[in-house]
């Protein structure tokens, strides 16, 4: 490839050239054809926050993010705006680009706030623990490909004073009747009401919908994971009484679906939006009005149902294996957009990576497979949408993570903590986030903590597959 190649993909000349042009090379031992090479390097030049984890375009990212050679650095308005809209951030030592993906969010002409989460980090258009309102418009890419992943807590009957001597019980349970991984699928899959609606109103759910049968109740990859767990209740707190409870966290979305229906009509929206800045080009929306919203969300709404069935099925499985029986059971999720009133005013709340916490919402932040995740109430907040973190955060990326652990010294961090880990990869490890204890201080304001779950049996997907987050 010649510079002139790059430049028709919107590299600047001057030192971004020169460093694209020292990246064609590793990009082809990679696998990625010229086409695909010069696609990927407009993508960058268009979005930069959301390749800074790249593994091999992350330098030109990062490069073009400091040198303000990108318009996404300094967003101009679009036209329709003379303002952008009003957004709030939470925390502190938030990574530049999170937030420049966060402001760039704002100056969509159909934007009417923002808020971001102490657990934000960068994503693809609108970074994880963005939380945007729109006016009667859905965006895909800010709803995201694992579309309605959630978090399902199962309070049961067990006593945590028999934890130990079950311990090697539980953890057979987990690896006989969870499945993890991009491609898995049940050899015998589920039944459920959800397989038999109307799936052929879409071209891609149509499609799905074979795989989606054999993944029903799967779990997927990245930061998808099944664990028991002791949860501390104090007295009085949703009618149990103050103790120890075991109990089973689930997190993961809407498996091969979603991420087809994601993929679809994300691509759709931004070809109807072509004149949008570069920075902005991932966020073409559809109108509510539109056939095209309409369909989506639809669509979305069928893969939120398919996510619940799953983790349905993933708790029954596991508490009727272990005879347990369950006394409460808190789910929320994320991914997704709500119509929702703010301001006097009916808007579209995309929750990308952040969980909902109007006043008394109910939800789980979770940590890492080693620090402690909390059962919260949530405080409705009115400049956070009504919205919390959906976690602690990535504090590196996946690549750095591999670079930065070893199994030997986790393993030892995993053993104090009284965690049996049965898989997972090590860019999952706990030293790969934030202290969740600080993130919940920084949202004090959005979330009352009422409860706490300590992981004790973890299951994740195996090391080597593909993150679906």
């Amino acid at each position: 490839m010649k510079a002139r190649d790059l430049e028709k993909a919107g590299v600047p000349v001057g030192p971004p050239m020169k460093l694209a042009l020292s990246l064609v090379g590793p990009a082809s031992q990679a696998g990625l054809s010229k086409r695909l090479i010069t696609e990927r390097l407009r993508e960058v030049v268009s979005s930069p926050g959301a390749y800074v984890a790249d593994a091999i375009f992350g330098v030109l990212a990062r490069s073009l993010l400091e040198s303000g050679s990108v318009a996404g650095s300094s967003p101009a308005l679009t036209p329709g705006r003379s303002e952008a809209a009003p957004w709030k951030m939470w925390g502190a030592g938030l990574e530049r680009a999170a937030v420049e993906q966060m402001r760039n969010a704002c100056q969509l002409p159909v934007s009417v706030q923002g808020a971001l989460m102490p657990d934000a980090h960068p994503g693809y258009g609108l970074p994880i623990g963005g939380v945007l309102a729109t006016d009667r418009a859905v965006i895909p890419y800010a709803v995201g490909v694992d579309i309605a992943c959630r978090m399902t807590l199962s309070v049961t009957d067990m006593p945590v004073s028999s934890f130990e001597r079950n311990r090697e019980h539980l953890a057979r349970t987990l690896e006989a009747e969870t499945l993890f991984g991009s491609g898995a699928e049940f050899a015998k899959p589920h039944d459920h009401p959800v397989m038999h609606k109307d799936w052929d109103f879409c071209p891609p759910l149509k499609r799905a919908k074979g795989a989606a049968q054999g993944q029903l109740g799967s779990s997927g990859s990245g930061n998808h994971f099944v664990e028991y767990g002791r949860l501390t209740l104090p007295d009085g707190v949703l009618g149990l009484p103050a103790g120890e409870y075991l109990a089973v966290l689930s997190h993961s979305g809407s498996r091969a679906a979603g991420a087809a229906v994601g993929n679809h009509y994300w691509k759709l929206a931004m070809e109807l939006h072509k004149g949008l800045p570069k920075q902005l080009q991932h966020l073409g929306w559809f109108s509510l009005d539109s056939d095209l919203g309409r369909e989506y969300w639809m669509a979305m709404q069928l893969m939120g149902e398919y996510a619940a069935a799953s983790h349905e099925l993933i708790h029954r499985k596991l508490t009727r294996a272990s005879k347990a029986k369950v006394l409460l059971q808190v789910e929320n999720h994320h991914n997704f957009a709500w119509k929702e009133t703010h301001g006097g005013r009916e808007v579209v709340v995309h929750r990308k990576g952040a969980t909902p916490a109007g006043t008394g919402v109910l939800g789980i932040i979770p940590g890492s497979m080693a620090s402690p995740g909390f059962l919260v109430r949530g405080k409705g907040c009115p400049e956070a949408l009504d919205s919390a973190s959906h976690g602690a955060g990535r504090l590196m990326s996946r690549s750095d993570a591999k670079n930065s652990f070893a199994w030997s010294n986790v393993n030892r961090e995993l053993a104090a903590a009284g965690v049996t880990l049965l898989s997972a990869g090590i860019d999952e490890v706990p030293g790969a986030y934030k202290d969740i204890r600080e993130v919940m201080r920084q949202q004090a304001d959005l979330v009352e903590v009422i409860g706490r779950f300590d992981p004790k049996v973890v299951k994740m997907a195996p090391s080597g597959e593909r993150p679906e987050d």
